[in-house]
């Protein structure tokens, strides 16, 4: 039996996959940004693959005001008492996720998002991976670290720049930055953001699926 964890984008994946490879019974897969991209990519890894649990993982924009850059939260499919167990004990916080179909990109749509949903956390892709695995019966969580906060700012509006498959353009990006040469300091703030975000989720993976 193994675990499968599904991350979004390589980025986000990056610290883990190192810890990954000291552990065989786990397996990581890049599924792409958005419920679309993640349901055709488990899915098809699904049709001849049966893990014991699949986690949903990488980046979440806060909602709630109190959850601060770097913590990871979760929430499960399921009650399971044994995985809930290890995650508080790794430091993770449960909180309710709400599945977005485009990037919450300032603190005005995160607030209006919170106001609407009730939820703590927005994502983009852990409700089709959750339904996918509730299909064929296998246990799923969602384990995501806050990579901006709810009344944090984006420097650019990255669903603008963003292919038809929702992968950044990076063409577009070029120009963007081109036409707002001051968000340069911006997005090397926000990429290093991203980096201690992702190393703090690899941190708490690694606590969880240790023996």
């Amino acid at each position: 039996m193994f675990t499968l964890i599904c991350f979004a984008l390589k980025e986000e994946a990056a610290p883990f996959h190192k810890i990954a490879a000291r552990h065989p019974g786990i397996v990581t897969l890049i599924v792409g940004i958005g419920r679309q991209n993640a349901e055709k990519s488990v899915r098809s890894f699904l049709a001849t693959s049966s893990p014991e649990l699949v986690l949903t993982c990488g980046f979440a924009g806060g909602l709630k005001p109190n959850l601060n850059l770097g913590d990871v939260v979760f929430e499960l499919s399921a009650h399971n008492a044994q995985l809930t167990t290890r995650l508080l004990a790794a430091g993770a916080k449960p909180v309710t996720f709400f599945c977005a179909d485009r990037i919450a990109t300032t603190g005005t749509e995160k607030q209006a998002l919170h106001y609407q949903t009730h939820a703590d956390a927005v994502e983009m892709e852990s409700a089709a991976i959750h339904a996918v695995c509730a299909e064929k019966n296998i246990s799923c969580a969602t384990v995501r670290v806050i990579s901006d906060t709810a009344h944090e700012d984006l420097p650019l509006d990255f669903n603008a720049l963003a292919k038809p498959d929702k992968s950044l353009d990076f063409g577009k990006l070029f120009l963007a930055v081109a036409k707002s040469p001051g968000k340069i300091g911006a997005l090397m703030q926000l990429q290093k953001k991203t980096k201690f975000a992702a190393e703090q989720l690899a941190g708490v993976l690694e606590k969880i699926i240790s023996p």
